[in-house]
């Protein structure tokens, strides 16, 4: 019965993409999906076209789309939790500075950093850029208070300390403010956030994202019982986590029915290690040992070696040590950004790191295998549409963390 669901023509499909660690609202993702589905229609020779959502839900859009010679209804959902986002950078400079003091011991107190850098050097970078530009930016402020004390000294005598203390102080502030205010040009800020969320509680979900995450079920668990073909989850960056543990929660507790639409998982530009490595994750470890077993779903994981965001092409549940017996997920392919991007668009895009870690989400110029839109409006299901796919051969597979222990 499994397979016979699978090998099905789609003609709708219910998506639920499940963002990164992102405050924006989500419309940007359906204006993405607009302006790139619009660009890949066109060099691919499909049609695409959105129109306003026909499900329930808190954001999402409907795709009209003929590609490969079968019309395709979708209805897309974004599953939200920007307000967590949000309300999770609502500090002061007082307590960044304290999250990264804390962030950076929960890397390195557990071993974690050392072990991450074996996989991929580019998100420990990304990891730790954040930390030195908050140190550098601290001893920038510091001179310039110096610098202006020493002024006013040189000008008022002995009686200019206090002023110019004063005034240093405050210029020190206003310099670390006015850094903090372009953070959308350099990331320094939201970084430490991001890492410092995941790890605060040393890998274990907060309280408010378990509740959300219960929320999402909810609401994945609905369209499995709806006239519909397919119902694909898509967890981009640090989403592919939370999508691992929703799903698992799901199959655990017999929510996906035998004869209801194939189930498929994308994971792209996934971070998982950052949290799997951490010693307090023993959820998310075991959430990961479970899907990767399970016949009721097909999870593709897609990530490149030019997305320096991401851990590359490294399997999420084997290098976090908990592969089991009868292992038969994630396939894990490269998106190859250096093949299936042009020449001219890869030198555009090189060295533009957070435009790269969402070209998943965009139009290739080149394409290969991959194409999110043939993916996500197509007329094959995941399962289908990879079927036969060998695992890329430059993957890691092997167990790398330091901590295996799961949840109960």
């Amino acid at each position: 019965m499994e397979q016979d669901r699978d090998k099905r023509q789609v003609r709708r499909r219910r998506v639920f993409y499940i963002p990164g660690y992102d405050p924006i609202h989500p419309r940007r993702y359906r204006e993405l999906y607009r302006k790139e589905g619009g660009e890949q229609a066109a060099i691919s020779g499909y049609a695409l076209g959105l129109k306003p959502r026909t499900t329930p839900g808190a954001y999402g859009w409907h795709v009209s789309a003929e590609i490969e010679g079968a019309s395709v209804e979708t209805d897309v959902e974004v599953l939200v939790w920007s307000d967590i986002v949000r309300d999770s950078m609502a500090n002061t400079l007082a307590a960044t500075y304290g999250q990264m003091l804390r962030t950076a011991w929960a890397y390195v107190g557990s071993g974690a950093l050392w072990r991450l850098m074996r996989l991929r050097k580019g998100p420990v970078i990304a990891a730790l850029y954040p930390v030195g530009a908050l140190v550098l930016l601290a001893l920038v402020a510091v001179l310039l208070a110096c610098a202006v004390a020493w002024g006013a000294v040189a000008l008022l005598g002995g009686w200019g300390w206090l002023p110019g203390m004063t005034l240093g102080l405050a210029a020190g502030y206003a310099l670390m403010r006015w850094v903090k205010a372009r953070d959308g040009k350099t990331f320094i800020f939201y970084l430490m956030h991001d890492y410092g969320y995941s790890a605060q509680s040393g890998g274990a979900n907060p309280p408010e994202l378990e509740a959300r995450m219960s929320e999402f079920g909810k609401s994945i668990a609905a369209a499995l019982t709806s006239e519909t073909d397919e119902v694909l989850v898509v967890g981009h960056s640090s989403g592919a986590h939370l999508a691992v543990s929703v799903l698992a929660d799901l199959i655990r507790a017999g929510r996906v029915p035998d004869n209801g639409p194939a189930l498929g998982f994308l994971s792209l530009g996934q971070v998982v290690p950052m949290v799997s490595f951490l010693p307090k994750a023993n959820r998310l470890r075991a959430d990961l040992a479970y899907l990767s077993a399970r016949d009721e779903l097909a999870w593709v994981d897609v990530t490149a070696p030019g997305d320096g965001c991401a851990f590359a092409l490294c399997d999420p549940v084997s290098v976090s040590g908990v592969a089991p017996e009868g292992k038969r997920w994630p396939l894990v392919i490269s998106a190859a950004f250096t093949q299936t991007l042009s020449p001219d668009k890869w030198r555009a895009l090189r060295w533009r790191f957070f435009r790269l870690h969402f070209q998943y989400l965009c139009a290739f110029d080149r394409p290969g295998d991959y194409d999110y839109f043939r993916i996500t409006a197509g007329p094959v299901t995941l399962r289908d549409r990879f079927a036969g796919r060998e695992p890329s051969r430059s993957r890691i597979d092997h167990a790398v963390s330091k901590y295996t222990s799961v949840a109960a």
